[in-house]
């Protein structure tokens, strides 16, 4: 077993104060820096998947439904697009491995539509380092992290996320997407982090 650590999305945008802001994203971005600090060779790798977005075409409304449309996030060269403060200097540090982009011309939510600088998919990038084990945390439970661990379980990887790491957006999406990821063969651990 080799296990990685996949980080999903912790970006200004998705936490207090950005353009589409998931409450106590700034304290899960916190949490994820402090694991990262204490992981003692847990993983093998550690990737961080990063929305970067140029035009997602339909994924940008005015009038956004919130499940596939939403206000504009993450533009490419946005300050909203950067890895939040807190989690930023463990980017810059060394703690994580890769970065993968991913939604620059579609809404891309799962990290395995991504690619790295220089154009490998998550799921190669994994393979050609012998993961076999995926952790999944990050913003937000009900939507990109969902996305990644159901296409992670999808790629033949044995996948848990661990919920003390992740925010929700809301209550019920938050118990569809554990009941969704739950039926897929994704472990959960901990408790989910949701603010009504």
């Amino acid at each position: 077993m080799r296990r990685a650590l996949i980080v999903v999305d912790v970006q200004k945008d998705f936490c207090e104060g950005g353009s589409v802001p998931v409450k106590g994203g700034a304290d899960r971005a916190a949490a994820i820096a402090e694991l990262l600090g204490h992981s003692d060779g847990q993983y093998a790798f550690v990737v961080a998947t990063r929305d970067h977005h140029i035009d997602p075409g339909a994924h940008f409304s005015e009038n956004p439904d919130f499940q596939e449309s939403f206000p504009v996030h993450c533009v490419v060269g946005s300050e909203g697009g950067e890895f939040h403060p807190d989690f930023a200097p463990a980017v810059e540090s060394g703690h994580v491995d890769e970065v993968v982009f991913k939604g620059a011309n579609s809404a891309s939510k799962s990290g395995f539509e991504g690619f790295t600088q220089d154009g490998t998919t998550l799921s190669d990038w994994l393979r050609a380092r012998d993961v076999t084990d995926l952790d999944i945390v990050g913003i937000a439970t009900d939507h990109c992290v969902k996305a990644t661990a159901l296409d992670g379980a999808r790629a033949g990887f044995t996948v848990r996320v661990l919920l003390d790491y992740t925010a929700g957006v809301a209550p019920d999406t938050t118990r569809t997407a554990l009941d969704e990821l739950r039926r897929a063969g994704v472990a959960l651990s901990g408790e989910p982090v949701v603010h009504a």
